[in-house]
């Protein structure tokens, strides 16, 4: 998988900019709040219909202007693949590909696999099991059309369920039969939902562990634990025992919803015991890891975006990193940093073709 080329209209602090990229590294240098980020975003954007740091599709259109275009030409298979997402103010999202509109936005999840490295991958260290659920539910859509579908129905029910039990406390009333209805819908997809990443994350942890040995020359051991409500017992059971509680707080109180991912650094949470330097190892070998994972269910190398990767890592673990890359496991990459001289000089060591922008 490959991109060619980029243009941009009115997309965050760009008016109008085009860029035509080396088929290998390509790297984006300037001051802080250039831009660079933003087109790593846009290369993104064009991958998941979205952006990967403002998810208000209309705060990315650039200031004093009504819309937004970004426009990709990628290469997949031999073949030309033109991707357009498109956005005017007060209107809805438009992602086109090849002239044609996609009718559903999750049909497109998955033909660009990408994984982007970055600053703000923080946040599944930092904040709560939403951002965990989220990277394990977006890992495993990009290969898995059945399962995303089914994350689409659950919580479409699971909203469902929340606004009937507030409809009981506001009335003052309570009706079994129709709340089972929305119980045994959630089982169906809920128990499958749970297979799917039970199975997904005994596959991906050893892939984890292993880039994080690489990375950190095994000075630490690393682990990820899957928590689920449903290691304990069936999701209808759990809907029905847990009833009184629910009606008490007028939302699901149990469910794969509430699914979590612990990290940890020998067996304590890295959030309190990881360094700065450990943390960043330790997310960038979870994004190796999905990486890898999607080369492998879809036999495309993705697009890796690298944003602002050498902040807070030792030179030691940044040659790593790259000793990693320079490597034809690796498809295109795209990386962006504010020293040029440094940058040069890692990509160098690469002995790939590469490109320098400087914004």
């Amino acid at each position: 998988m490959k991109l060619d080329q980029l243009s941009l209209i009115n997309y965050k602090n760009f008016e109008s900019k085009t860029f035509s990229f080396d088929e290998k590294i390509n790297c984006f240098v300037g001051a802080n709040g250039i831009g660079k980020t933003n087109v790593l975003d846009a290369i993104y954007h064009l991958a998941f219909g979205k952006s990967y740091f403002n998810p208000i599709s209309s705060q990315n259109i650039k200031h004093n202007t009504d819309f937004f275009v970004v426009d990709g030409v990628f290469n997949k298979h031999e073949n030309e693949e033109k991707i357009i997402v498109s956005l005017k103010r007060g209107q809805k999202k438009i992602i086109k590909r090849n002239a044609k509109a996609y009718d559903r936005f999750s049909d497109h999840i998955g033909f660009i696999p990408l994984v982007i490295i970055s600053p703000a991958d923080r946040d599944l260290i930092i904040e709560g099991s939403d951002t965990r659920r989220k990277f394990i539910d977006s890992v495993i859509s990009q290969s898995n059309k059945t399962y995303l579908s089914n994350l689409i129905n659950y919580n479409k029910i699971l909203s469902q369920r929340n606004a009937l039990l507030k409809y009981f406390a506001l009335n003052n009333t309570f009706n079994a039969e129709t709340l089972d209805i929305y119980n045994t819908q959630l089982e169906v997809f809920g128990s499958e939902l749970f297979k799917v990443r039970d199975a997904f994350l005994k596959e991906f942890i050893p892939i984890f562990q292993e880039h994080y040995v690489a990375i950190s020359n095994a000075n630490e051991t690393v682990q990820l634990k899957y928590k689920s409500d449903l290691f304990e017992n069936s999701l209808k059971q759990l809907l029905e025992d847990n009833i009184n509680k629910d009606k008490a707080l007028q939302y699901t109180s149990v469910g794969i919803h509430k699914d979590d991912l612990q990290f940890l650094i020998e067996d304590y949470p890295v959030k309190k015991f990881g360094s700065q330097g450990q943390q960043k190892s330790f997310l960038v070998a979870l994004k190796l890891a999905q990486f890898d994972f999607l080369k492998q269910q879809s036999g495309v190398a993705p697009i890796l975006l690298l944003d602002d990767v050498f902040d807070k890592l030792d030179e030691n673990r940044v040659a790593q990193i790259i000793k990693l890359v320079d490597d034809a496991h690796f498809g295109q990459l795209f990386i962006s940093d504010t020293h040029a001289e440094r940058t040069e000089a890692v990509v160098k060591e690469t002995h790939q073709s590469y490109k320098i922008f400087k914004l």
